[in-house]
């Protein structure tokens, strides 16, 4: 029986009044295909990132129930770019400190996600998380076909080690391709 988790998903942009979203039709298709609810923002600046983090810890009813926090945001290994400006996973993690119990966060492909073990125990352990998961290959395709089956598995797997293994299962050629990653 499916948990009905939510996934949040914050994705940066050059400009929140102009900018055409890239993860936008995805997530439409995770709606409609999996039946996942998700909700969906846009930043174009740190003070962005930051007023949609407070509402997401603040103001969000449905907190409790996301099991996902999904950040479409470019970057290298250990650093968010925000408004052409790069901030460290550590910085990152101050944000939703202490906030992020149980949940995963994710981060789509348009980051290649490459933490050495002191950067992300720093920042699971700083902020609760469950685990932290991406890729860490570069690759010419936008993850979400594999982000929506992850998200998927996710609904029917709470433990990180079961979900990774089953993805791999389901699509190991996809997966390892993109280097996915879990950190937990």
């Amino acid at each position: 029986m499916p948990n009905n988790h939510y996934i949040y998903c914050l994705e940066s942009v050059a400009d929140t009044a102009t900018s055409k979203s890239i993860i936008l039709p995805s997530l439409e298709t995770l709606a409609v295909r999996y039946g996942i609810t998700n909700v969906y923002k846009t930043c174009d600046s740190i003070e962005g990132f930051e007023e949609s983090i407070s509402t997401l810890l603040y103001e969000d009813r449905h907190f409790k129930d996301y099991a996902v926090i999904y950040l479409v945001f470019e970057g290298r290994s250990n650093e968010l770019k925000i408004d052409d400006y790069y901030y460290s996973f550590e910085e990152i993690a101050e944000l939703f400190e202490g906030k992020l119990k149980g949940k995963i966060i994710h981060f789509s492909n348009t980051l290649q996600l490459d933490l050495d073990e002191e950067t992300f125990q720093y920042f699971l352990d700083v902020t609760g998380a469950k685990a932290i998961s991406g890729y860490g290959n570069r690759a010419p395709i936008l993850s979400s076909v594999l982000d929506n089956l992850y998200f998927s598995l996710s609904e029917e797997y709470d433990d990180v080690i079961e979900l990774t293994q089953e993805l791999f299962d389901k699509q190991y050629a996809l997966a390892n391709s993109m280097g996915f990653k879990m950190y937990y």
